[in-house]
């Protein structure tokens, strides 16, 4: 059905379980040995893209947005995320010192470039991250949050499977080259929307031009922050493998885009080619709304890139690592599955075969009417917006859903008109609401 983390207590207890086991001491070397290295055919493109409705998740446009490809610093959209769920579940404070180890400071630029035992603020380390792009403290990050960078990138990988990210595996929080670590298109829009949509609190971070860190501003790389109206996030990368890669989201006229760009040459064309997506979905949803049938692809230019990547200099992005293994080759294989810990594939299959015992609704859509950081809010929430919107609602069941410390109230079993209408109603009285779409 939606995109959604189970909520049942036994099936968090044998996650966590799960969790511990993959996290003991040797399991990061068994987690790593279980990902192939991925083999990129040499003479394939390397750009791929997407665009999707931030609201339901629909596909607007998508070219190659399942293709495998290397993630580069867009793979701090998941740090992040990660960090942000600490902060909401009360494990970390903004204003928390995260320790520089002497791994983290060896990391290769970009970096913040602080000396092994000196320390900056979680605040700090979150705009080093956004804005920076930063290296090293995305190191030390992981490191303060898991204890190492390898226990870290386990439960960067575990997460992205919950949030529905198939093609994705990480070993490292920063996205210096590892062939390891891969991703697509459609896996970082998942990711990106997930971010916006569980720590809304902390989304403005990715909209942060630049920051003061100890009398230096340092400016950040996001040029469309201050080119494109209504553009505000999310994350830029870069490798000599990977291309120019960005994660962008916009608003306008009350809707929100989701694109992601990857394998640019350049940063200008990449750009180039975010802008010209998000502002041909605006347009195309702005027609679609007056009852055109139109499309992204049948109003925009593909214009293909082609020719060798410019290699730019570290501070415009992030610089490859020396001694990674980069594989491309004329015969690439299927990377084979992430394998998942047998306690919680056990746990997964046991509450999928729970809901499907259970009497099944009468729609696949629904609404999410709020996050909060207790069931008994999120209840509340759901009798206050059941009395108020009774209409809206009537036939749909109320729901919380949990996920990493915060609670979803959800009315599920709508249909997708039933669901416009409800989320429409409420956001005419200012009430939040947002349209969950089946899977």
């Amino acid at each position: 059905m939606f995109a959604k983390l189970t909520s049942a207590r036994s099936l968090l207890a044998a996650a966590g379980l799960a969790l511990s086991c993959l996290f003991g001491a040797a399991a990061p070397t068994a987690a790593s040995a279980a990902i192939p290295y991925l083999q990129l055919n040499a003479s394939e493109p390397k750009y791929a893209a997407i665009v999707i409705d931030a609201n339901s998740g629909e596909v607007l446009y998508d070219k190659r947005a399942d293709s495998p490809r290397y993630p580069a610093s867009v793979t701090k959209v998941m740090t992040l995320y990660l960090t942000f769920e600490a902060l909401s579940e009360g494990r970390l404070k903004l204003t928390d010192r995260v320790v520089m180890s002497p791994r983290a400071a060896a990391q290769a630029p970009t970096k913040i470039g602080l000396a092994p035992g000196d320390s900056l603020s979680v605040d700090e380390a979150i705009k080093a991250m956004t804005v920076k792009s930063a290296n090293d403290v995305a190191v030390a990050m992981a490191e303060r949050l898991a204890g190492s960078e390898s226990r870290f990138a386990a439960l960067m990988t575990l997460r992205g499977q919950e949030l529905g990210m198939r093609n994705s595996r990480f070993v490292n929080a920063s996205g210096l080259p590892d062939s390891r670590q891969i991703s697509s298109a459609r896996d970082l829009a998942i990711l990106s929307r997930a971010t916006m949509r569980d720590f809304p609190q902390y989304y403005s971070y990715f909209s942060v031009k630049g920051f003061y860190f100890r009398g230096n501003y340092i400016k950040g790389h996001n040029r469309l922050l201050d080119s494109m109206d209504g553009f505000d996030g999310l994350k830029t990368g870069y490798t000599t493998a990977s291309g120019f890669n960005l994660a962008g989201s916009a608003v306008r006229d009350g809707r929100r885009l989701i694109a992601v760009v990857l394998g640019g040459p350049s940063t200008a064309w990449r750009d180039n080619n975010m802008e010209d997506l998000l502002l041909t979905g605006f347009d195309v949803m702005k027609r679609r709304s007056r009852g055109e049938r139109t499309t992204i692809a049948a109003n925009i230019y593909e214009d293909e890139p082609s020719g060798p990547v410019e290699r730019p200099s570290v501070e415009q992005g992030d610089g490859d690592q020396a001694g990674l293994r980069i594989v491309l080759t004329e015969n690439p294989r299927t990377p084979a599955p992430v394998k998942v810990s047998p306690t919680l594939r056990g746990a997964q299959e046991a509450a999928k075969s729970a809901q499907k015992a259970t009497k099944k609704p009468k729609g696949e859509w629904g609404v999410q009417v709020g996050a909060f950081k207790s069931k008994s809010l999120a209840n509340d929430q759901l009798k206050l917006v059941r009395g108020r919107f009774a209409k809206a609602v009537a036939d749909a069941e109320a729901a919380v859903e949990g996920a990493g410390g915060t609670f979803r109230a959800q009315f599920q079993g709508l249909t997708s008109e039933a669901a416009r209408d409800a989320c429409s109603a409420l956001k005419a009285k200012r009430m939040p609401c947002m349209v969950l779409s089946p899977r």
